[in-house]
């Protein structure tokens, strides 16, 4: 064998190395992306799951104060309908199912405020009392979601793990968006009682 055709297999033998090498890399890099992306799936699954949970409360609190006061047919109607969007709601809809769920409480809350004698009932301080339990859920749910979507993010933005994105087509999730007032879960807490939240 000649110097020129041990030279030449060397040669071909550190470009299946390099090859190998980069194939290894995209396979690792590609299926951390799969691994993260799956992780938010599963955790946005999670938050629809939450999300029912609390509008199921909502419809409890309603049949427990609805005695004391009447309620328009649309609060159930919306809450009927919020909770068949959310099966298959995207992170932006899911933040816009957030606001108006927190509307509906809002409203129930208040009007609980107005009858000292639903303040006290223990069916309601249960109810106020698993909603406090959902709403910490969604913020767990909320913030798990958001750090695996900002690592998958910053693998699309930063190198190597761009050049894979680019080649396997992989674009940016969004985040799920809280918006304006969201940041704080809604007390479940009538005045001149002491929130657990605060």
């Amino acid at each position: 064998m000649t110097v020129l055709n041990i030279a030449l297999l060397v040669i071909l033998a550190i470009i299946l190395v390099a090859l190998i090498a980069v194939i290894g890399f995209y396979i690792i890099i590609y299926n951390r992306f799969m691994r993260l992306r799956n992780a938010a799936v599963a955790t946005l699954g999670q938050i629809r799951v939450a999300l029912r949970k609390r509008l199921d409360l909502i419809s409890s609190l309603v049949e427990a104060v609805s005695s004391y006061a009447r309620f328009e047919k649309d609060v159930l109607e919306n809450v009927t309908r919020l909770r068949s969007r959310i099966a298959t709601a995207s992170p932006e809809e899911i933040a816009q199912a957030e606001r108006e769920t927190r509307s509906l409480l809002a409203r129930l809350l208040a009007i609980v405020e107005q009858y000292p004698d639903l303040k006290t009932a223990e069916t309601v301080k249960k109810l106020m009392d698993a909603v406090q339990s959902v709403e910490d859920e969604i913020a767990r749910h909320r913030y798990t979601y958001n750090n695996i979507i900002q690592e998958y993010n910053t693998m699309i933005d930063t190198i190597p793990s761009r050049f894979v994105a680019l080649a396997a087509g992989l674009q940016k999730l969004p985040y799920l968006e809280v918006g304006e007032g969201l940041e704080q879960r809604p007390s479940t807490a009538f005045y001149g009682e002491k929130s657990s939240v605060e």
